[in-house]
């Protein structure tokens, strides 16, 4: 067994330091490893958000030009209403009516 008050030599320093640096360079490798892996999560993310808005705001869209459809389609009947109605104020002569 080791000796812990026994004095360490440079050699033990030295090795000492070369496995620190080898621990610290693989703990920097799965820190990169972790980091570039939650970008890439990141960038999913987005785009699955991205894609969800997108759709969103096509079927939207589509809601709006059919409802501009409908209302168009009310005011042409509505105007053909008003235009029979004039035609039937002209043919029973009938004055307007003062407000």
């Amino acid at each position: 067994m080791d000796d812990r008050s026994t004095p360490a030599t440079r050699g033990d320093i030295v090795d000492l330091e070369t496995k620190l640096d080898e621990k610290i360079d693989q703990l920097r490798s799965e820190v990169q490893h972790g980091h570039r892996d939650l970008v890439e999560r990141i960038a999913d993310s987005e785009t699955r958000l991205l894609r969800a808005f997108y759709d969103f705001a096509q079927s939207n869209q589509k809601r709006m030009m059919e409802l501009e459809g409908n209302e168009a389609a009310i005011r042409s009947r509505m105007a053909t209403i008003e235009d029979r109605l004039l035609q039937v104020e002209k043919r029973l002569n009938m004055p307007p009516q003062a407000a």
